[in-house]
This record gives structure tokens, sequence and C-alpha cells, in this order.
């Protein structure tokens, strides 16, 4: 792994990608400049989190399934499946055929290897499945075949194996790094992906270039082969990489201005997708003044709605915390978010805190992302003229997660992105408001609910789609009813890309819509 300072690392980063903008014509090779605006904190399968180190994980690394532009859960490593009339044991038949980027065959053992090593590190996804997979009951029934044996009932289970990401076993026990090799993992790819990993400057970009054996194979047309993310968050970074030719995808969180310009550029488009992410307040439930229901509702009457979606982030409306995109599960009783000062008064009036005047409250967003710093300012804006004081607290991204770590350290408002990192609507419950799934990013409202926990346990455990989805609309009103968070917007995806750049499809699951092994590129379309 290359090392230097962040100014170095980011010249360095910068001066690859112009030297590797477009195909090369002499090599007949495409390789793509990608924007990101975080850094990869880690490529390690069993320790990812967000959505730049989801979208590495998917182009290094294949599961026993994927999923589809429909949010169908697809064969990949798995070619299929069976499950026990008890809902309880799952078996999985694997591909023939299917090699690591070393070239040796994917077999059951690899498999077993993973879910154990997933298992016992306990980070990343591994929320999903620790008190549901006893690690012994991962077994190779032969070489091609896995029985995976579930402590109860679980009916997102399926849902949940995209993120059953698979390692090389024989070559990380090679490394001689302990029992699970992360030391290794954490700085090289083991994976039967579509990409294999070249080189990594971390927090300036990271290379990778086509396995062309991969088991999947490859578009009929000109694939992408090698790809090159650059991580900036300076827009003006972006504009000038596309005004010379050298940008091949930007990131999803420009700002529209960015956005406008570039689609000026004869050689540029806007991609652009209505999605499941949701773009919250995420309001600390268990903290002076956000433990107060009616201070919670009055910082979502003081919200301007309209200027968030229709000028500084152009959004979809979100009544609740969960997209209209899962129409079965969605509950279209809920009302439209208000913005009415009068009303955010009258809330605040209700309040236990409503002789302290000032009120002081933390807003947290990401520092130096241009839209995140117009809404922090109209929410200090907002919310002074009715009574508070407001710190505001931009951080880097990183600094934001272990902020998130404990509910002390938590601010009382955070701006937060969230996408379901499986193709189920359990995934927004589950990840953000269950307690179980406390001290992360994705949880910053501090919920805490044992009736919120119980109507989602209720919905894990049924198999009836309808009692189900009757479940998850009853969670929407709960959550409704205590302003778990300030519901701002549906995110409409938009990237900034080569008009040959093609392929392009939302998929309902983080970061899965940037596995390049779908996209190819061609000037004529």
């Amino acid at each position: 792994m290359m090392k230097s300072n962040k100014a170095m690392a980011f010249a360095a980063a910068l001066a690859a990608s112009t030297a590797f903008a477009a195909p090369s014509l002499a090599e007949d090779k495409v390789t793509l400049v990608v924007n990101t605006v975080q850094i990869f904190g880690t490529i390690d399968p069993a320790k990812i989190n967000d959505y730049t180190e989801y979208m590495a994980a998917v182009n290094l690394y294949d599961g026993l399934t994927t999923v589809n532009s429909a949010g169908q859960v697809v064969p990949q490593l798995a070619e299929s499946w069976s499950v026990s009339d008890d809902n309880k044991k799952y078996t999985f038949k694997l591909k023939s055929g299917a090699t690591f980027q070393d070239g040796s065959s994917v077999e059951a053992k690899d498999v077993v290897f993973s879910m154990q090593r997933m298992l016992s590190i306990n980070e990343g996804p591994s929320h999903l499945f620790a008190d549901l997979i006893n690690p012994e009951n991962v077994k190779a029934i032969d070489g091609h075949t896995v029985e995976v044996a579930l402590n109860r009932v679980y009916s997102p289970f399926l849902s949940n194996t995209p993120l059953l990401l698979v390692v090389n076993s024989d070559l990380v026990m090679e490394q001689n790094d302990g029992e699970w090799g992360e030391t290794y993992l954490a700085d090289n790819s083991a994976g039967a992906g579509p990409y294999k990993l070249d080189g990594w400057t971390r927090g300036a970009q990271m290379m990778m270039s086509r396995y062309d054996n991969y088991h999947a194979g490859w578009p009929n047309q000109k694939p992408i082969d090698d790809l090159r993310f650059v991580v900036t968050r300076d827009e003006a970074t972006i504009k000038a990489l596309a005004t010379k030719g050298e940008l091949g995808m930007s990131s999803q969180y420009q700002g529209s201005e960015t956005y406008d310009a570039i689609s000026k550029l004869a050689d540029y488009k806007i991609i652009a997708a209505d999605t499941a992410t949701g773009f919250y307040l995420k309001l600390n439930n268990q903290v002076p003044p956000t433990d107060d229901v009616h201070v919670r509702r009055a910082i979502a009457y003081a919200m301007d709605y309209d200027t968030i979606r229709e000028v500084i982030f152009p959004g979809g409306q979100l009544s609740g915390p969960l997209a209209p995109v899962f129409a079965d599960a969605y509950l279209v009783s809920l009302p439209a978010p208000e913005y009415n000062l009068d009303k955010a008064k009258e809330e605040l009036a209700k309040s236990k805190y409503a002789g302290d005047r000032p009120i002081k409250i933390s807003h947290g967003y990401v520092a130096k992302t241009a839209f995140e710093e117009e809404i922090g300012l109209l929410f200090k804006s907002a919310l002074e003229s009715i009574g508070f004081e407001v710190d505001l607290q931009p951080e880097p991204w990183n600094r934001i997660t272990e902020l998130a770590a404990t509910v002390e350290t938590t601010p009382n408002a955070t701006q937060v992105f969230y996408g379901p990192t499986y193709p189920s609507p359990d995934s927004v419950f589950y990840v953000q408001y269950h307690s179980k799934a406390k001290g992360t990013w994705a949880s910053m409202e501090w919920v805490l609910s044992d009736e919120i926990d119980s109507l989602i346990d209720e919905s894990r455990s049924t198999t009836d789609p309808a009692k189900q989805n009757e479940l998850y609309k009853a969670i929407q009103q709960k959550l409704h009813e205590m302003q778990s968070d300030v519901f701002l917007l549906t995110q409409k995806k938009r990237f900034a890309a080569n008009k040959c750049l093609q392929g392009y499809a939302w998929v309902p699951m983080q970061s899965w819509d940037t596995d390049f092994s779908r996209f190819w590129w061609n000037c004529d379309e």
C-alpha cells in the first residue's frame, strides 16, 4: 500500500486520474475515473458499513447471491438453494466453474470460512447474523454444497445473503496472519468478484483492474477494464476533471450547481434514478433537549422542506422512515412533513424545556459538503428564530461514525443518508431503530424502545407477507408518533457521467448499483 501525506496523496490521485481518464485507443482499454466524497475506511468484507466500503466490496467480492434492478435476490456464487419445511435450514448449491482472482476454485469450505470469520470478527454486517447463526451450524456438506441452520425463523434471511461475501480461505491462511487474516484483508482483496485491487492510497485513490475470468462474464459490448476511484469533496475539482474530459462518473453527492455545470458539457450526461434512500435529520432521542418529543416535533415543523427538496438537494417526499419504493409495506396514511413555524412554537411551548431560553442544541453534518452546509445554516436560522441556540458541528465522516458510538457523544441532530443495505424494509427498520443495532452511524436516533423492538422482532419471525407488511406499517406509525427523526426527502440519485458510460440501473441495496461489471462503454448509444 502506498503512503503519503494528505496533500501529496490527493495530488497523486489527481495526476493519476488525468493519465487514465478515457479509453486508451492504443491499448483498446477503458479506464474509468470515479469520484467518491468519502474515504474507503476498509475493504474487509466482514467490516464494511458505509457507501464507499460497500462500493469497494461489490466490485472486489461476490456473495452467495446478488440483487438485480427489480430488487430480486438472484443467484451469484450459489446457483440454487432450498429451504426446509420449518424455514430454519437453507441449503446452497454452489456454481460450478467459479474461481477466485488467483484462479483457484470457489468451494464450500470458502463459504463456511467466510461466514464463520464474519461472525467471529463481529463487525460490519455481522449484526444481521450474530444471534441468528451459530458458527458450527454453517457446514460444508460436500465440495459445492453449504448448509446454514438458523436458530429461529428469520424471514428476511435470503435478502441478507448478498452480504455473505466469500473470501479465498486458502489464500488467507497462507498469510500466517492469525485465524482470520485481518491484517492481510485490510489492505488486500481475496475475492471472486469482477475486479482485483491494484493499489490504494488511503484518503486519496483506489485502483482496480478487471478479472478476465470472472465467472459471471462481461457485457457483450466493451467492458470497463480499470477503475480509478478518486476521493475528493472539492466540487471545483470535479468540474475541472469533467471540463478536461477526465471524469468518468461523479459521486452521488454533488451540489446542484455542479450537476448543472457538467450537464452543459458536450461529452457528459446526468444519470438520475429514484431510490429507497432516505435523507434524515437523525434526532438523538436520549439526550437533552431532543429527548423530549415536543422538541423533536418542533424541529420537524421548523424545517423548510420545499427549499431543501427543490433548491438545495432535489429529492422526493419522505413522510416517514420508509421510502414509498417499498409499496406493499409503505404506510400511505402518514401525513406529509409540514413547514410551519407557528406549530413549531406551539410544540416547543409544550416541552419540559419551554422555560429555558435559549435551548442549546447541536447539529452535525459532513464537513465540506456544500448542500449539507446549506441545510445546516437553514436549520440554525429557523431554530434560532423560535428559541434555540444552535451549535453547528461539521465533521469528517469518519469522525461522525466515531461520535455515533455512544449516546453521549451523538449530536442532537445529524444529517445522514441511509439506504437499504439489503433489499427489504427490514434493513430500514432493524439497522436504524432496533436496540441491538445501536451505536452505529445508521442508528444515531438511539430510539431504544421495547415496543419498536418487539414489532421489528415479530416482523422478522413471520413468513406471512401480508402480516409482515402490517407490522411494517405499525412500525412506521409508531416512529412517526415518536418523531424519531426529521424525514427530509427520498434521494434522487444523480451522477454526472461521460456520455459513453452505459448500463446504469438503480438497485435497492447500498452501492450495488455501482457494480461496474454491469456497465459498458459505448459512445454511440
